[in-house]
Formats: C-alpha cells, structure tokens, sequence
C-alpha cells in the first residue's frame, strides 16, 4: 500500500494525497494553524478511515452469513490528549445497523469480529485509545 501526500501552497495548509489505488483526498488544517477549512482535517480523516474500515467489516460479515441487511450508520465520538503528540485516547463507535430481521447476536458478532480481529484501524488505534462500541439495530 502507498500514498503520496502533495502540500497546495496557494490554499494555506491544504494538503492532496493521492493513494495508491488512484484515488485523491484533500485534507487541511484549521484557520489558527495556517488552514483554510476547506477540507477534513487529518485526524479527522484518521477517525472517517477507522469508522470505514470497521462498518465495511460489520456489513461484509452480515452478508457473508446470508443476513438481509440493508443500511449501517456509524457514528464515531473521539478524545484526543491534551499535549503533543495528541494521540486519539478514547473513541466511541456506535452502529446504527437496518435490515430484515437481523439477529441481535449476528450484529453484536459482526461488530466484535471487526472490532478484535479485521479492522486493522481499529486495532491499531486501539494501542492508544481505548475503543468501545455500542449498536441498535432497525428494522425495516
């Protein structure tokens, strides 16, 4: 895996990372850092990269086991220390899973295969943070 990273010096602090399946993703800092807001911080990328790689488990590990799922909604809340570097300390993750009578115990599964054994952001994060998750499940 690679990505290049391309500082915009006309935007500030803007940054472009072009990844190594062609695709390109802006980033940038906050007004009081030199940025311009014009894109998602890379912390927060950091958390929406997490937050993807998880809920792609949950949803393949549902379907994989025949289930009629229909929409997954993950919300994450994360803390950061205080001080430099200002690592991700403690991230909530909870999953809005819908389908067509979804066990209770194949989601709370899914979620937990991804969380301890397929999301290698989460695990990875995890040796700083301490991550908990939570989910409710919609029927429709």
């Amino acid at each position: 895996m690679e990505c290049t990273i391309r500082w915009v010096p006309d935007a500030g602090m803007a940054m472009v990372a072009e990844t190594g399946s062609g695709h390109l993703l802006t980033m940038d800092g906050a007004p009081d850092g030199g940025g311009r807001n014009l894109a998602p911080r890379p912390m927060e990328t950091l958390l929406a990269g997490a937050g993807g790689c998880t809920a792609y488990d949950v949803v393949l590990i549902l379907k994989r086991g025949r289930h009629d799922v229909t929409d997954c909604r993950l919300k994450l809340e994360a803390e950061r220390a205080p001080s430099d570097p200002k690592v991700f300390t403690r991230i909530h993750m909870h999953f809005v899973v819908s389908g067509r009578n979804l066990p209770e115990a194949a989601v709370a599964r899914a979620i937990a295969l991804s969380h301890e054994k397929y999301c290698s952001a989460t695990v990875m994060l995890g040796k700083t943070a301490e991550i908990s998750t939570s989910h409710e499940i919609v029927a429709v």
